[in-house]
């Protein structure tokens, strides 16, 4: 017998979830450092900082890490480096498909 408000078996939501997070691939590890790194692939790593080196997929997340990081700086969008542009031709390699979250939103907001 089990504790109070406990459900004796698995919920089909909860045994969904593991299965995704068991089959998709999220970035993480050994290849997901090489994917971040943008080096092999180009990866999903599409811009980077000009003062702390940190790559970003997006101009948005450079931008909110900008901010973040770096208040007293005006950030520049023309002093951002472009990984892509820069290490692969387009059509060279695949991309990885790192799908990633959809909860790409804050506390009060719609997604995206």
């Amino acid at each position: 017998m089990t504790g109070k408000a406990k459900p004796k078996k698995h919920t089909a939501k909860e045994i969904a979830a593991k299965v995704d997070a068991a089959t998709t691939n999220r970035g993480g590890g050994k290849a997901g450092q090489a994917d971040r790194s943008g080096l092999d692939k180009g990866g999903h790593a599409k811009l980077e900082c000009p003062l702390c080196k940190i790559t970003a997929p997006d101009l948005k997340s450079m931008q909110i890490h900008h901010e973040a990081r770096h208040p007293k700086v005006p950030f520049d969008e023309a002093k951002l480096s472009n990984l892509h542009a820069s290490s692969v031709p387009e059509s060279s390699k695949p991309r990885p498909g790192v799908r990633g979250s959809f909860k790409k939103y804050t506390a009060g907001s719609q997604p995206i």
